[in-house]
């Protein structure tokens, strides 16, 4: 098994159930390659493009990590206070939409193929 695969067997049932659905579609269908990294399931291609967190409250996010760079479904987005991090909540596997979710997920592709990611600090 795979080290993303064990932390999402690890996670409680509802949240476990969520994941998975998730990781089946940016690891198996969209091709993105898997990592652990903060001990959290993170998804490449050329450089990190989203990953998927347990939340306290029940729920799964998954977050992308340049989301603010992102314009398609703006709106469903959600930055949390976080200046680059935007993410999307759900709390079952049938609460993600794929007509919402795919452009998201496209438009986080392209940018990852065609813009270089930079870690922008403070100075």
């Amino acid at each position: 098994m795979h080290a993303v695969e064990s932390i999402i067997e690890a996670m409680p049932q509802k949240q476990r159930a969520v994941a998975r659905t998730l990781h089946q579609l940016c690891a198996v269908e969209l091709a993105l390659r898997p990592e652990v990294r903060y001990r959290l399931p993170f998804y490449y291609r050329n450089s990190w493009i989203c990953f998927i967190s347990p939340l306290k409250n029940g729920a799964v996010e998954l977050g992308f990590t340049r989301g603010s760079e992102l314009t398609h479904s703006a709106e469903h987005l959600q930055s949390k206070g976080r200046k680059q991090v935007y993410s999307i909540e759900y709390t079952r596997p049938d609460d993600i939409e794929l007509e919402t979710l795919l452009p998201i997920l496209h438009e986080a592709i392209v940018l990852d193929e065609t813009t270089p990611y930079s870690v922008r600090r403070k100075s």
